[in-house]
């Protein structure tokens, strides 16, 4: 049997007959006087997303992981439990965060900063992407667990409601441009889309990133198409 597709958002659905409307009157599409939902942009900082078989292993059978805080995306958190990183030639990054809920799959996220300090290389992929990537070994306080692959440096991106889409004229997988204002400023490029009804706008930066800009809670931030 196929699987069955989500309804398409009435908001991108009415965005898509402007498009057509205004077109096919030789004008420019219409945007909204203001974005229907406000911006975030977080730094996302060196974190592992892992699978119930992986929290099993260096935790205990049937461990459960506790929130530490709740992240701005609905029902996800950073857990109070961390595990060690070794890397190659048994170098080491210590209290590496988990987040939770549990996942499908394994996915260490460094900042190439990071991966320096490790002794090896990593890709810049998009989340969920690993294939060929390096792996490395999990300490926990009740044994190890070997990732044969999963660590990678996560691509800039932007989490984005159809609404948000729709008002900013973009796709899932489109990119686009973050302009950071501040003593720092600077344009980011190439920020993916990824677009689902479940998410609230916000941007995903990483701490090499962050850092680049002094990214503050005030600093002034604006999407470009």
């Amino acid at each position: 049997m196929g699987t069955t597709k989500p309804p398409i958002h009435r908001a991108v659905v009415e965005h898509l007959v402007r498009q057509v409307v205004y077109e096919r009157m030789g004008r420019p599409v219409p945007r909204l006087a203001t974005a229907p939902n406000p911006l975030l942009v977080n730094v996302s900082a060196r974190h592992c997303h892992l699978t119930q078989e992986a929290v099993d292993a260096l935790f205990g059978k049937g461990y459960r992981l506790q929130v530490h805080k709740w992240l701005y995306q609905e029902g996800h958190f950073a857990a109070r439990e961390t595990v060690t990183l070794v890397g190659p030639r048994s170098r080491v990054i210590s209290n590496l965060r988990i987040l939770g809920p549990c996942r499908k799959m394994n996915q260490v996220e460094l900042a190439y900063t990071d991966a320096v300090a490790l002794g090896f290389s990593i890709p810049l992929r998009m989340s969920g992407n690993v294939a060929g990537t390096p792996g490395c070994m999990l300490m926990g306080p009740a044994g190890f667990f070997e990732m044969r692959e999963g660590v990678i440096r996560a691509a800039r991106h932007v989490h984005m409601h159809p609404e948000d889409a729709a008002f900013y004229g973009v796709q899932n997988g489109d990119p686009m441009k973050l302009r950071v204002g501040g003593e720092c400023g600077m344009v980011f490029d190439r920020l993916l889309v990824r677009e689902d009804p479940a998410v609230k706008l916000e941007v995903h930066i990483d701490t090499d990133e962050g850092n680049a800009c002094n990214l503050q809670p005030g600093t002034p931030c604006e999407l470009l198409k």
